[in-house]
């Protein structure tokens, strides 16, 4: 089986890019434990767009389905117990990727 990518393409309007990776950093680990879970990275562009990537691993489709539609997958968008965070308003695009060809750097 191949990893399942699933992106979440998030548009930061401009000066709020370091409240989006402060809350990104706090929950981190908030999917870790999650039946066919593989991975989360969050890309910060470096060319001036304003469009981030949330970037997660999965073992297969329906682990993905399975975890979105459970309640872990609210819970894991909740605010940090005791945080008075304001919604941030970010637009989000959902993009389904699966890894065709990979290569390992040798020893």
């Amino acid at each position: 089986m191949m990893t399942v990518i699933k992106i979440n393409a998030i548009t930061v309007p401009e000066g709020i890019g370091s409240e989006v990776a402060s809350r990104f950093a706090a929950r981190a680990g908030a999917v870790d434990g999650t039946e066919g879970f593989e991975g989360f990275e969050l890309w910060q562009p470096e060319d001036g767009r304003n469009q981030w990537l949330v970037v997660t691993r999965w073992r297969d489709d329906a682990s993905f389905e399975e975890w979105r539609s459970s309640g872990q997958a609210a819970h894991a968008h909740k605010p940090v117990e005791g945080a008075t965070e304001k919604p941030l308003n970010l637009s989000a695009e959902l993009w389904h990727y699966t890894v065709s060809v990979t290569s390992k750097e040798k020893d």
